[in-house]
C-alpha cells in the first residue's frame, strides 16, 4: 500500500476507533446511573434512622392518604417538585374476578394542570396535592401508595427506589419470610419492612447492608 492510500485509511480507522470510545464512555455512564453510580445508597441503619427521626410526619402523611383515598381506588403517586408529579398510578381496588389487571391511568411527568382531568376521578383538587407534596417533604420521602402495607417511597439512586413498607397491624408470622429476603424486603419490625426495587435494571438486592 503506497502513502496516498495510508492516509485515508488511517484516518478512517482513527475515526471507528473514536467513535468507539465514545459510545463505550456513553454506555458506561448510562449502565452507572441506572445502577446508582451518581446517586447516594443506602444502608439499613440509615433508613431506619430516617424513619425514626420522621416517624411522626410519615405517620401524618399516611393519615392524610388514607383521608382523601376513594373507597374503590389504588393510587400511587410520586412527586418530582412543586407542581411536577413525576408519575402517577390509578387501579381498581375491586378484588372481582372481571377487574381488569391493566391500570386505569398510569403516565409519567405530570404537571398539576395535565392531571386536573383525572383528579377529578379521585375527587382530588390542585390543593389536595399540595397538602400530600407538603407533607411527603416533611417526611423527608417522594411518594406513597395506597395498600396494605402503606408504601412509602424513601429516595432514589439511580433508577432504584428505597420504600418503607408500613403496616397498620402487625404483620402476620405466616408473612415474616416473604418481607425478610434480605434482598429486596428488610425485616425490622412487625409494622415496618425496608424495601429495594431496582427499577427495570439493575440490582433488586439493597447495595450496602450493613446493621
Amino acid at each position: 500500500m503506497n502513502k496516498k492510500n495510508f492516509k485515508p485509511l488511517l484516518i478512517v480507522i482513527s475515526a471507528i476507533i473514536g467513535v468507539l470510545i465514545i459510545g463505550c464512555i456513553a454506555w458506561g455512564i448510562i449502565v452507572t446511573y441506572a445502577f446508582g453510580g451518581f446517586d447516594k445508597t443506602y444502608n439499613i441503619d440509615e433508613l431506619v434512622a430516617n424513619y425514626n427521626k420522621k416517624s411522626k410526619e410519615i405517620k401524618d402523611v399516611r393519615e392524610y392518604f388514607n383521608s382523601i383515598m376513594p373507597k374503590h381506588k389504588k393510587v400511587d403517586i410520586e412527586f418530582e417538585d412543586i407542581g411536577k408529579i413525576s408519575r402517577l398510578e390509578i387501579e381498581s381496588a375491586d378484588t372481582g374476578k372481571n377487574v381488569n389487571l391493566a391500570p386505569e391511568f398510569l403516565d409519567w411527568n405530570l404537571s398539576y394542570q395535565k392531571a386536573d382531568s383525572i383528579l377529578t376521578v379521585l375527587g382530588w383538587t390542585t390543593n389536595s396535592l399540595n397538602i400530600l407534596k407538603e407533607k411527603l417533604d416533611n417526611a423527608n420521602c417522594i411518594s406513597i401508595a395506597s395498600g396494605e402495607p402503606c408504601k412509602i417511597g424513601f429516595k432514589r439512586s439511580g433508577m432504584g427506589m428505597y420504600f418503607f413498607n408500613v403496616f397498620d397491624k402487625p404483620i402476620p408470622d405466616k408473612l415474616r419470610a416473604r418481607y425478610n429476603d434480605s434482598c429486596t424486603y428488610i425485616y425490622v419490625n412487625k409494622k415496618l419492612i425496608l424495601e429495594y426495587g431496582g427499577g427495570a435494571v439493575g440490582s433488586q438486592c439493597f447495595f450496602n447492608k450493613r446493621r
